[in-house]
């Protein structure tokens, strides 16, 4: 290290070009990084902050809860296996809503959902609503950029029923649009039009059922009911419409970021290995170890990749300040940490290639060449 270090200090403006680029890969993986995760956040909030870790719905909708269509029948099943509180009926619908004193037009996603079950919305805005509540709602924040606050009325083209917004959530999303909430009498009443006469109107509304119970529970509610599967929440997010394509897309591009990263950085080292090589071989020639030697070029990219990767972070930061609400992004500590531990190793898998190079190196012909 102490080779590494005079010789960084002897050639300032080479390294600190080297670690201008390193900054700006480093800054531009961790950027897109957080629009792919905020994408993703965007897409699936309201799933992902469900206290559910199972889902049940039948077992032809190919994990999609608007495809799928359950009985009263199969939430009794499920409440009497998981719990009255762990097993919670959903329904989902989307659909558009107007807003006349807004002057506004939303694409939304209603939840109908049993306000005393744990899918219960937590409202930071107003006041929550309650299964006795006719025509209320509980909106995402999103759709205050819109103009739709607390004590607006917001009107469901499909239907023509009109619902007052009540309460305001956070982080409440699906498939890119925001949830309305709304109790499951209104949504009865809603789709009771599209139910055949004289069938059963309670089942037809009921989409998925969101549960809280262990593998074994699970596995017994899907074994119980015929034509139902239970599914993981991750399964249950993969299968959002969009969430999979768009995810992939960005993943790929991360992951080409990487490789050019790696690719460039050792490009990069071994240019300036190749400068060395006399050097390298009057050190070998002195007796220096190959470990030292290795050490060295190795400590050099372990210190500028450290170095650039810090300062990468507070710009991301900075920049995620000043970016507006509409472009979403997020960084958590988990993603943070996984996206820095595989860049600094991506570096130091390109810096490889130079110490190869540096174990190569014949010391008398280094001498002879730097003699010549």
């Amino acid at each position: 290290m102490f080779l590494a270090l005079r010789e960084m200090r002897h050639s300032k403006a080479r390294y600190s070009l080297i670690m201008v680029i390193m900054l700006l890969v480093s800054f531009l993986v961790l950027f897109v990084t957080g629009l792919a995760r905020g994408l993703a956040y965007a897409n699936i909030s309201a799933v992902e902050n469900m206290p559910a870790n199972y889902f049940a719905l039948q077992d032809d909708a190919e994990h999609t809860f608007r495809r799928s269509q359950l009985s009263g029948t199969a939430l009794s099943t499920a409440q009497s296996i998981a719990g009255t509180e762990n097993a919670a009926a959903l329904a989902v619908q989307t659909s558009t809503v107007t807003a006349e004193a807004a002057d506004a037009k939303a694409d939304i996603t209603f939840f109908a959902v049993d306000m005393d079950g744990m899918l219960a919305p937590e409202v930071v805005q107003g006041s929550s609503l309650t299964n006795a509540s006719q025509g209320g709602a509980v909106v995402d924040s999103k759709l205050t950029e819109s103009g739709i606050t607390v004590g607006s009325t917001i009107t469901d083209q499909a239907s023509g029923m009109s619902f007052k917004v009540q309460g305001v959530v956070e982080d409440s999303s699906y498939s890119h649009m925001p949830v309305v909430y709304i109790t499951t009498a209104d949504w009865q009443t809603m789709k009771s039009g599209n139910v055949p006469p004289g069938s059963d109107q309670q089942s037809a509304p009921y989409n998925v059922i969101a549960l809280k119970a262990s593998s074994a529970q699970a596995a017994e509610i899907a074994g119980k009911l015929d034509h139902l599967e239970t599914i993981t929440q991750k399964q249950a997010i993969k299968s959002i419409p969009g969430y999979a394509a768009e995810q992939n897309s960005l993943q790929m591009m991360i992951a080409f970021l990487f490789a050019i990263a790696a690719f460039v950085l050792a490009v990069f080292f071994y240019v300036i290995t190749i400068q060395k090589t006399s050097q390298f071989g009057i050190l070998k020639a002195m007796g220096t170890k190959m470990s030292y030697l290795a050490w060295s070029v190795v400590g050099q990219v372990l210190i500028l990749s450290v170095a650039s990767l810090a300062v990468s972070l507070l710009l991301t930061f900075g920049m995620n300040m000043g970016l507006p609400d509409s472009m979403p992004f997020q960084l958590e500590g988990s993603t943070i940490l996984l996206t820095s531990v595989l860049f600094v190793g991506m570096s130091l898998l390109g810096a490889l290639i130079s110490v190869a190079r540096v174990a190569k190196v014949d010391a008398l012909e280094a001498i002879g060449r730097a003699g010549a």
